[in-house]
């Protein structure tokens, strides 16, 4: 789908604040609301906006410690993967999970409300799976945290 200026401005609106009015965005943007209210409709019927969702604040929620889980195997085969993944999406915890190039395989992050809660997320990892080997870093200070992406990308 091709976006243009207009288009990208209301992403910009939705992304910091999708609770506003249809008639609030379309003022911002110099639309009607029926043409803006069709341009947002269009943004998610081609995908480009995912979802809407509520941002939950973790500390209010008791998961307050971010853990960064560095994961390397030795065992590169689909079967292992397919095992793998399912452990690691069955664990609530993790709120991210990729795979990496260079010297980690796989890159989790973790929230949880203290070090001992973490201590059962990672023996439910290491119990699902073969793992050459774990390591972990608590983030000690949130610097910077958005959900909002870069739009100066589009084409």
């Amino acid at each position: 789908m091709k976006l243009d200026t207009v288009d990208v401005r209301i992403l910009e609106i939705l992304q910091k604040d999708a609770e506003q009015q249809v008639a609030q965005v379309a003022e911002q943007v110099g639309l009607s609301t029926t043409q803006c209210w069709r341009r947002i409709q269009r943004l998610k019927a081609s995908g480009v906006i995912a979802r809407q969702v509520a941002l939950v604040d973790a500390r209010k929620v008791n998961v307050g410690v971010t853990v960064f889980v560095s994961v390397r195997t030795s065992i590169h085969t689909q079967d292992w993967f397919e095992t793998f993944k399912a452990t690691v999406q069955a664990i609530p915890e993790v709120v991210e999970f990729y795979r990496m190039s260079g010297d980690v395989d796989y890159l989790l992050r973790v929230v949880v409300p203290d070090i001992a809660a973490y201590d059962k997320v990672y023996k439910r990892l290491i119990a699902g799976t073969q793992l050459h080997d774990v390591s972990s870093s608590f983030a000690m200070e949130e610097l910077k945290l958005t959900t909002a992406l870069p739009l100066s990308y589009v084409q």
